[in-house]
């Protein structure tokens, strides 16, 4: 546990470097000036630092995460050319890795999926982020970062996807299918992603209408009442989940609880999105869509993964919420109750990572030993 306080102490002291509210708005509307100014170096020395020391970290685990045993056998399946369950991108690029370093050399594959994760999260946060502090304190203590070092195509795929959502507030469609088509090689539910996030950002720039709102309540009413339909549909695509482990009804009551928090906190801040900030009200409701998935879509398998595409960004919504509010006593009350609220479940989080289910603690390294 020592070195997961360790480096998120460090990695936060570093991101305190970074002042990135007038860049991010730059590149999320693509109008980005030729040249770097002083401050915008100094952003990218301590990105790239917060970016090597999460890399080492993820990279140099052996070990580490209920699944590390078992995406080592998979390795072999696909060595051997074997059917096995995992989306062709990844296939390819484990069976040509394993061609170059031999058969069971399994730590360079590890290494690699942990730098391109890392990579695509520092990266999504640098381009994204207005109070990059703020967006990194959420990563790091709301479990993200370390859940990475567990499900290692998964968290890929939700890397990207907080990558590529720049595209989409650009206004640069193709750009953000693409990736996420891309992304689908690793792990196609995040396919759902593309009418979700299309869907979601189109209503974000039209006015409430009563039909939308009718319609908003229709499919939260068909989420209870077709739930068949549903999964028959879900486990044409996955049909290995039906029945299994993974099929087991329940809904996280942590992730409904923090997705109220973040909506109740928007309300609070309403006065900062309502008018400006175009890219707030789209993350506003893609915070709400991952609530209606975890609150209504308990009969998904694993819906925790599906309601992640949409609750990670988290990780913009309420950093970019407090910066943008009036400077006051309402602002310090609201984000000093939000640090304590993280820094609390993060407490929680590492207490809960020594479970067999989680196993990312205790955390092994196989650099030097």
């Amino acid at each position: 546990m020592a070195v997961y306080l360790t480096l998120t102490a460090v990695v936060l002291i570093l991101a305190w470097q970074v002042q990135n509210g007038i860049y991010a708005k730059q590149k999320l509307t693509g109008q980005i000036p030729w040249g770097m100014e002083q401050q915008q170096a100094k952003n990218a020395a301590a990105a790239l630092g917060i970016f090597a020391l999460l890399a080492a970290v993820s990279a140099c685990r052996i070990a580490v995460g209920n699944d590390y045993w078992v995406y080592r056998e998979i390795l072999k399946l696909i060595y051997a050319g074997r059917d096995v369950a995992s989306e062709p991108g990844f296939n390819f690029i484990v069976y040509w890795m394993l061609k170059l370093w031999g058969y069971d050399n399994y730590l360079p594959i590890f290494g690699v999926f942990s730098v391109a994760t890392v990579g695509f999260m520092v990266k999504a946060l640098y381009d994204q982020a207005e109070w990059f502090w703020g967006s990194l304190f959420i990563l790091m203590t709301s479990g993200y970062y370390f859940s990475s070092l567990n499900s290692v195509r998964y968290y890929l795929v939700v890397a990207m996807v907080m990558y590529a959502a720049k595209y989409l507030l650009r206004e640069e469609y193709l750009k953000f299918i693409l990736w996420i088509c891309f992304a689908a090689l690793f792990h196609k539910s995040v396919l759902l992603v593309i009418p979700g996030y299309l869907i979601l950002y189109w209503l974000s720039r039209k006015k409430l209408r009563p039909w939308m709102i009718a319609a908003g309540g229709a499919l939260i009413a068909s989420l209870v009442l077709f739930q068949d339909v549903y999964r028959k549909i879900i486990f044409l695509f996955y049909p290995f989940y039906e029945e299994s482990a993974f099929d087991t009804g329940s809904i996280s009551v942590v992730n409904v609880g923090m997705g109220l928090c973040c909506l109740i906190l928007c309300f609070l801040c309403y006065g900062v999105w309502k008018e400006d900030n175009p890219h707030i009200r789209f993350w506003v409701w893609v915070n709400a869509a991952g609530l209606v998935i975890n609150l209504f879509g308990s009969f998904i398998p694993e819906v925790t993964r599906v309601g992640n595409y949409f609750k990670v960004i988290q990780v913009f919504l309420i950093p970019a919420l407090l910066y943008q509010m009036p400077d006051g006593k309402w602002k310090k009350l609201l984000t000093a109750g939000t640090v304590a609220a993280f820094l609390i479940y993060f407490a929680f989080f590492l207490k809960s990572a020594y479970d067999v289910d989680i196993r990312l603690l205790p955390y092994r390294k196989w650099i030097f030993d």
